[in-house]
Parts: structure tokens; C-alpha cells; sequence
């Protein structure tokens, strides 16, 4: 590999490293809409800070000019929201919140919001005992949790604005791969289908390879190139704004150092895909040993998904949102009972937990004798149960059954299962056995835990999504399990029913 790269493109300058940078001017194209949406992030923090501490002054004084003593001196309340809002939002700034590496990626942008809204609670108190400064309780408890909550509804709302952005095309970085065609094309597919991530492919290189012609490249779609062209020429080629590594192989230790080097100053980043797929962040842990860095992989976390907490988060959520529905539930009832005929519940039979066979509660929304019908309606639409599909129009629907499938009420009666231990409030959808037979070594991880009344692919597109990428995001869910992600998935499932979007 070393005698290969010694005449690589990327060993062929023989002077200092800032020629490489001369070549490849300090990047002033897209990488602008990062520069305008940190400022953006930055403002409209220091906005909702003031709105936040305002509001609380408002509710706490009303129309009155009251003053806080500070060291011997009365000062406005109004001051002292100026001067909390300042020390708070540098406080976010130090804590690094508005990292172009985080933003609008993850959950990391969250909770380094959250650390620093304690921390500039926990240092404001300190300053406050230190300068005896005779702050209203009230206003100081209700202040903070305003402003928390003012700014991750802020910052969800810039990443959603973002988001938009990027699926129409704007605000999108171009990124250069760097190593093999398979991973290259994984990469670049991947990129293709997310484009929330900010990047887009503008090429693959290969450093190695003299010759592409004999390469299969339909499917990456993007310039192939190999040793004939330098590092240089596909930056400037691709416009690049990014350098992505897709597998060392191509370069080697010493290739990689020197990709690094002639990175130097020049406002691209250099990034290292470490090829493991659907692993969030948190089961990643870079340590060295004895100088040599390796990436450490935490094991699946779907133990936990069955622990005490998950467990009495569950039954506890459950009860309660039972106790707020009951009087819907009770109207639904009844109205299931007076249009049509049958029981007002119906039971089906799930596959649960370790393959264990539960009885599944929801509202009846169909007509009796509803499930003998299903294999004659898919013929007459050309389907089978094998292919798992959905009917485009279901005549075995009644009408109020219709109305509480578009808001998904007809599922409010799970919450009983939840309570028995059968399901969880969140995970994996539970499948029909017929589904379950077609499982493989992968889908069978589904098992593992409890499933939920929602999940993760209910709010990653609900039921217009496939079978296959279903059981893609429910097998993420369960290794990559979280109490934080539950809470997200919870959240969004709120606002998947209120929009009555892809309604299963």
C-alpha cells in the first residue's frame, strides 16, 4: 500500500503544504449558509431569551416597574433580564451549541442546549450569593424552564426551516468521496435519500486505481475518476466542500496523513465514515491503544428497553393518558355501537415480545366478518398477503371507523394492553404471524422487547413506507434504544395524528 501511494496524486507535491491551499482557494460558496445560519441561530436565541424573561417579569409584576437589589443598588427588573439574557446566551455560545458539526443533525444540539441552561442557572446563582443580590424566587423558577423550553422550540423550528431548505435543494454542500465503489455508492445513496443531512455527492475518487473505465459506475451516477487526476483538480472539479472517506483501504495510514495535510487551510473538511450502519452516535467511543486510535462499539441497547424504567415510564403514561381520553373513548363507544353492528372492541391476535401471541385491542372500524374478506379484496387489486401490501380503498371501513383511522383513535384501546405488560408505549409495530413467518435473522431483533403503539417508522413516514425500510428503522430502534429517543418518538407521533399524515 505504501509503495502504491508514494506515487499517488496525493504524494506528488514536493513543496510545503500551502500550495495545496493556493490551489484550492479558503472555500467562499455554500459554506455561506452556515455563517448566515449560525447568526440566525445566534439572534433568534438572544430574542427568546428576552421574550422568555419578559414574559415571566409580566406575569410576576404585571404593568409594575419593579426592582431587584444588586450589591446595595436597585436595579430594574428590567436590567436584569438583559443582563441573565446576556451571560445565558454566552453561555450557549462557550458550550458550543451553534457548532456547524451539530446543527441540525441529532440530538447532541439539544442537550448541549439544556447543559447550558443549567449551567448558566448554576453560575448566575453563584453570583448571585456572592453580590447578595434579593432576586423574587418566583421569577427565577419560572424564568428558566420558560427560556429552556423558548429555545428548543426555537432551535426545532430553525432545523425544521433548515430541513425544508435542503430537501429543495438550497444550502447543500458538495462533498468528495474518497476510497471504494461499493462504499461509495452505499454513501452516496444514503446522502441521496437524506438530504436533511446538508451534503450531496460531486464525485468519487479513487487513488489507487489508474483506470475506472473497467468499473462498474451506473450506479453511483456521479464522476468517477482514479490516479489520473489529483486531489486538487476533483475539489475544484466537484466544487467540494467536504472531503468524505468512505473506506481507508484506498490510502492507507500514510495516504490518510497526507490527505490531511493537504487539507491544511483550506476550510474543507476531512471526515471518516467508519462504515457501520444505523448506530447512532452515543454506541461510538473513539480510545487509543497505546497510540493506536480504535473505534469502540457499545452492544445493542434493547436490553434496556426492557428495564424498570421503560417499564413503569410506560404503565404510568399509559394510565394517565387514559384518564384524559375516557371521556373520548366513551363517545367513540358509543358511536361504534349505535352505526353499525358487532362488538365495539376488536381483538387480533399479535406476535409480541420473545414471539409470544397477545390479543391486540383497538375500536372496531371495520364491518363484521371483516378479516374473511381481506384475501379476495387484494386479489380483485392483483396483491397478496405475501407482498404485506395495504388496500387503496378499503370497503370493509364504516364511516365512523374512517374518521377515528384518520386520527388513529381506533388504537386509544392499546393503552389497556400497555397496562398488561403486552406492549409498550413505544416500539416496534406488532406484526400479524403471517408477517413474522417472512422474517429473517435481522427482522427476528424485532422481538427483543415489547412492541409499542408507535414507533419509529410510524413517524419516519407511517404506513407509506415499505415493509423492508420498516423493519429497517424498528431494528434501529431497537439497538439504538433511548428514554430520550421514546420521548422524541412520543412527541412526533403527537404531531403525525393532529396532521392525520400516512395514517395507519
Amino acid at each position: 500500500m505504501s509503495e502504491r501511494l508514494s506515487i499517488s496524486p496525493l504524494s506528488v507535491h514536493a513543496g510545503p503544504r500551502p500550495t495545496f491551499a493556493r490551489r484550492v482557494p479558503r472555500l467562499v460558496r455554500a459554506g455561506n449558509w452556515r455563517t448566515s445560519y449560525v447568526r440566525l441561530l445566534a439572534a433568534g436565541d438572544f430574542v427568546v431569551l428576552l421574550l422568555a424573561l419578559a414574559a415571566t417579569a409580566f406575569v410576576r409584576f404585571g404593568t409594575e416597574v419593579a426592582e431587584v437589589n444588586v450589591g446595595g443598588i436597585d436595579l430594574p427588573y428590567a436590567s436584569l433580564a438583559v443582563i441573565m439574557a446576556l451571560v445565558w446566551w454566552m453561555t450557549l455560545n462557550l458550550t458550543r451549541t451553534r457548532s456547524p458539526r451539530l446543527i441540525g443533525h441529532g440530538t447532541e444540539e439539544y442537550r448541549r442546549v439544556v447543559r447550558a441552561t443549567w449551567a448558566a442557572f448554576a453560575g448566575l446563582a453563584m453570583v448571585s450569593v456572592a453580590l447578595k443580590v434579593d432576586a423574587s424566587r418566583a421569577y427565577v423558577a419560572v424564568a428558566f424552564p420558560l427560556g429552556l423550553i423558548g429555545l428548543l422550540a426555537w432551535r426545532k423550528t430553525a432545523r425544521a426551516l433548515l430541513h425544508r431548505r435542503r430537501r429543495n435543494g438550497v444550502g447543500l454542500a458538495n462533498v468528495l468521496l474518497v476510497g471504494g465503489l461499493e462504499s461509495a455508492y452505499r454513501i452516496n445513496s444514503y446522502l441521496h435519500q437524506h438530504p436533511q443531512s446538508g451534503y450531496r455527492v460531486g464525485g468519487v475518487w479513487i487513488p489507487d486505481v489508474d483506470v475506472v473505465e473497467g468499473l462498474d459506475r451506473s450506479r453511483c451516477k456521479v464522476p468517477v475518476l482514479g490516479r489520473e487526476h489529483t486531489l486538487a483538480g476533483m475539489i475544484r472539479r466537484t466544487q467540494s466542500e467536504a472531503v468524505m472517506v468512505t473506506d481507508t483501504e484506498h490510502l492507507g495510514p500514510d495516504g490518510l496523513r497526507e490527505l490531511a495535510w493537504q487539507l491544511e487551510s483550506t476550510g474543507i473538511e476531512l471526515m471518516l465514515s467508519p462504515n457501520v450502519i444505523d448506530v447512532v452516535g452515543s454506541r461510538l467511543h473513539l480510545h487509543e491503544l497505546s497510540g493506536l486510535p480504535m473505534l469502540h462499539l457499545d452492544e445493542p441497547q434493547y436490553a434496556g428497553a426492557s428495564r424498570f424504567v421503560k417499564m413503569a415510564f410506560d404503565r404510568v403514561g399509559a394510565a394517565l393518558i387514559l384518564l384524559a381520553f375516557s371521556p373520548v373513548m366513551l363517545v367513540l363507544a358509543a358511536l361504534v355501537k349505535l352505526t353499525s353492528e358487532g362488538q365495539v372492541f376488536y381483538r387480533q391476535e399479535r406476535i409480541g415480545k420473545n414471539g409470544e401471541v397477545f390479543g391486540m385491542i383497538k375500536f372496531r372500524s371495520m364491518r363484521v366478518g371483516a378479516d374473511a374478506e381481506l384475501a379476495a379484496l387484494l386479489a380483485s387489486e392483483g396483491k397478496s398477503l405475501a407482498e404485506l401490501p395495504k388496500l387503496e380503498n378499503d370497503p370493509r371501513i364504516t364511516k365512523v371507523g374512517g374518521v377515528m383511522r384518520r386520527f388513529s383513535l381506533d388504537e386509544l384501546p392499546q393503552l389497556l394492553n400497555v397496562l398488561k405488560g403486552d406492549m409498550s408505549l413505544v416500539g416496534p409495530r406488532p406484526q400479524r404471524d403471517f408477517e413474522v413467518e417472512q422474517y429473517d435473522h435481522v427482522a427476528n431483533r424485532r422481538l427483543t422487547v415489547r412492541p409499542g403503539m408507535t414507533g419509529l417508522w410510524q413517524v419516519s413516514g407511517r404506513s407509506d413506507l415499505d415493509f423492508a425500510e420498516s423493519i429497517r428503522l424498528d431494528v434501529h430502534y431497537v439497538e439504538n434504544w433511548s428514554m430520550t429517543s421514546d420521548l422524541i418518538i412520543l412527541w412526533k407521533t403527537f404531531r403525525a395524528v393532529v396532521a392525520s399524515d400516512g395514517a395507519y
